[in-house]
């Protein structure tokens, strides 16, 4: 249906604008708006084509045609924002009509080639918003034949002007809901940090090892490249990375950290790029995603060995482009964001494997700083100790007095296979235990790290030494064994355990020839172990 009288037309422009009140969703909108148009034309196609200012291109968002297979060939569609008709309304802001296109020096036939339409007639009109050139809206092919009129021209050129400010508008609106929903985000990452962040107040530590990790640090903090912390279970990962974080020129900027092992893939992907209303069920609004929420800042993939190959593909062109793409959207946003990766497994033993992306890692991987464990930092572990205990206190709301020396020759010894998460453990445990205005001695802390403490094996005669009034039955006669007594009265209880585990050390030692690895493992400790404690006790 062509309409000729101008009230008619009228009663259209009034219809149409009912419908730009009646809705903000340009996905509702604009299809409806389009399809009435070409209902009114009584036209082959009406499409509008939107400008993507950072690739310079116009593309297809919205298409309304007679054959459903030509629609979905435009849709996705993209073509030089300088090409064609289109190209050149965009640029003079002036709407025009073709009459016979293929003969127009200006005709875009790349077009035609992948829809496998003849455009014959057309008229292009801008979509404008004050200074803005927000795209262009077509309609081509009368379905009558012939071409179009300038009544028609007329017509598109006045709902140009509706469409460009229905999009501006919806643009606007888009932008402020995204601010809320990723402030939103912001909020409760804030939140999981303040819950995180009584675990440590600062990175305590004097030893050499972790004077070299502060040196990384200082100087990943002054760049932006992706940094990789590496280290065992409980070596303080994330603590590295927030003091990376606080130290940049992103301080100001949100710190969040996800850990990749925690959510399924399909969880994972929606909880780091987001996704659109209706992508999945239960999808219900858009979500930005943790990478759009952290703009400007960092955001942390602790545990990223443990990520999937089809995730890491995914991450790796985020990391390469900066841009992220929302699950059920078909258009990417760009991202100001640095990610820092944080893994306790040998991802170079995963490359080998084929379990991670070899490209993915040395994206990663440009800035990386390995934690030492516990046990080659034994110097920090009495400084740890006073600064848990201090903590631990305050939480149960008692008074006590330090550790005395028993302890911290315990605590100093131990392996701490769990490392400072293991040893901040411990100290919780004992406080929790202890009463008020007490000295933390030996005998606060666990049964299995006394029994470490003496031995490292769980024999009848470990259990005797630190059983009240426990003798050394294994290796003492009846004469020793009294004259030990007289120097265990005299001595302190510290003494006492180190002149036992000496010269149970030295017996095994014996039954062994000296061998220190089979000996090791007659003791249930490792070599290395035993070789500091042979080193302490002067035994080689």
């Amino acid at each position: 249906m062509n309409l000729s009288d101008d009230s008619a037309r009228d009663r259209l422009i009034y219809e149409l604008g009912n419908m730009f009140t009646a809705h903000l969703g340009l996905e509702e909108l604009i299809p409806l708006v389009i399809s009435k148009c070409r209902e009114v034309m009584d036209a082959g196609g009406v499409s509008v084509l939107l400008l993507d200012e950072e690739r310079n291109e116009l593309y297809f968002p919205y298409v309304s045609e007679d054959d459903p297979e030509v629609a979905r060939r435009l849709i996705g569609l993209r073509i030089p924002a300088g090409a064609g008709v289109a190209g050149a309304v965009l640029r003079s802001g002036q709407a025009e009509k073709v009459d016979a296109a293929q003969s127009d020096c200006r005709f875009y036939s790349g077009v035609d080639r992948k829809t496998g339409v003849t455009t014959r007639s057309l008229l292009a009109a801008p979509l404008l918003t004050g200074e803005a050139r927000l795209g262009v809206i077509e309609a081509v092919n009368p379905r009558g034949g012939g071409a179009f009129t300038n009544a028609d021209l007329a017509l598109l050129e006045r709902l140009a002007l509706s469409v460009g400010i229905a999009i501006q508008n919806a643009r606007r609106f888009g932008e402020v809901k995204a601010s809320a929903e990723q402030l939103q985000v912001q909020i409760g990452a804030l939140r999981r940090d303040l819950a995180r962040r009584d675990r440590f107040a600062e990175i305590i530590a004097v030893s050499p090892a972790m004077v070299e990790v502060f040196r990384l640090m200082e100087g990943a903090a002054f760049s932006s490249i992706p940094v990789l912390i590496e280290g065992e279970t409980g070596t303080g990962k994330e603590l590295v990375a927030r003091g990376i974080h606080r130290a940049s020129s992103r301080a100001d900027a949100p710190f969040v950290a996800v850990n990749c092992a925690a959510l399924p893939e399909a969880l994972l992907e929606s909880e780091l790029f987001g996704h659109r209303r209706g992508a999945f069920t239960g999808a219900t609004d858009d979500q930005p995603g943790l990478f759009r929420a952290a703009k400007g800042g960092v955001i942390l993939l602790d545990e990223i060995g443990e990520m999937p190959l089809a995730m890491q593909a995914k991450l790796l062109r985020v990391v390469q482009e900066n841009e992220v793409t929302p699950i059920g959207d078909t258009k990417s946003s760009k991202v100001d964001v640095r990610v820092i990766s944080a893994t306790n497994r040998d991802l170079k033993a995963a490359l080998a494997a084929r379990a991670f992306r070899q490209d993915l890692y040395y994206r990663l991987a440009a800035f990386p700083i390995r934690l030492p464990p516990l046990r080659e930092r034994l110097e920090d572990i009495p400084f740890l100790a006073v600064r848990f205990l201090k903590l631990a206190s305050e939480r149960h709301h008692k008074t006590l007095h330090g550790f005395d020396a028993s302890a911290i020759d315990l605590l100093s010894h131990a392996d701490w296979v769990g490392n400072v998460r293991e040893l901040q453990n411990e100290i919780e445990r004992l406080v929790a235990l202890a009463a008020d205005g007490q000295t933390i001695t030996a005998d606060h802390l666990s049964p299995e790290l006394r029994l470490a403490g003496v031995s490292g094996g769980d024999t009848a005669a470990t259990r005797a030494a630190l059983s009240p009034g426990g003798e050394d039955h294994a290796s003492a006669s009846p004469s020793q064994a009294s004259s030990e007594r007289n120097t265990r009265a005299a001595t302190s209880l510290q003494h006492a355990r180190a002149a036992f585990e000496a010269r149970f050390i030295s017996q095994v030692l014996g039954e062994h020839g000296g061998n220190v690895s089979h000996a090791a493992v007659a003791l249930c400790v490792s070599r290395v172990a035993l070789q500091k404690k042979m080193k302490r006790y002067r035994l080689r």
